[in-house]
């Protein structure tokens, strides 16, 4: 029998017990991490989820991102989130190729287009970042299944997505999502805000493994059956 989910106290747990609290099992594991309102808000009133980021999210946010062997992002996601060239190597997903300007001089190697044959913007992105930091993975469309293996065979094996909700549902919709860790923050925004998931239509069956809770803000991993 499963024993029951118990909701644990975030700051009873040090940071090295955090990181324990959040291993994945042995082999490649895809991960997505997302925050969201109570009401079901991807981001804050100006679009950005920094915007309804709390404490306890950041504590999370970042044990997360210092197990993962790489991250991958959205190239829409990375341009509207200005994102910076994080410390573990990132993989931006474009059918186009586009290179968004914040990640746009990272350092060689530390950077990876995953994109399709027939991309815009294919011959100068792999001018920019070499051949071999182009993963060319499908003619019109993504094969998800392939990023996963490809990023494994490169002994990336802790994969971790930060979105944003069109790249989550088309991971979900290819089967390759093996977990999603979402916070819950106490806030009502209202809107037309995002969900974490838009796009491809899925119906995907969670199971919740960890939940913890600091001021109110909610933390869990939900494992996809």
């Amino acid at each position: 029998m499963t024993e029951p989910l118990v909701l644990q106290p975030l700051a009873a747990l040090s940071d090295q017990e955090l990181a324990d609290a959040y291993a994945p099992p042995d082999g490649p594991w895809l991960r997505v991490n997302f925050v969201s309102t109570v009401d079901g808000s991807a981001t804050g009133t100006d679009g950005l989820s920094s915007s309804i980021n709390t404490t306890a999210d950041n504590r999370v946010f970042g044990a997360i991102r210092a197990r993962a062997h790489c991250l991958i992002v959205g190239a829409g996601t990375l341009r509207d989130e200005e994102y910076d060239v994080p410390a573990v190597p990132l993989v931006v997903v474009s059918r186009s190729a586009d290179l968004p300007p914040t990640v746009a001089d990272a350092a060689s190697g530390r950077l990876l287009m995953a994109t399709v044959a027939s991309a815009a913007g294919l011959a100068e992105t792999r001018a920019r970042l070499g051949e071999d930091h182009v993963l060319v993975l499908g003619e019109e469309e993504i094969d998800f299944v392939a990023l996963k293996t490809a990023l494994a065979e490169r002994g990336w094996t802790e994969q971790l997505c930060e979105g944003g909700p069109s790249l989550f549902a088309d991971l979900l919709a290819a089967g390759v999502v093996d977990e999603l860790c979402w916070t819950v923050v106490p806030r009502l925004v209202g809107g037309d805000g995002p969900r974490i998931a838009a796009g491809a239509d899925v119906d995907v069956a969670l199971r919740p493994a960890l939940l913890l809770e600091q001021d109110g803000t909610l933390l869990g991993r939900w494992l996809v059956e």
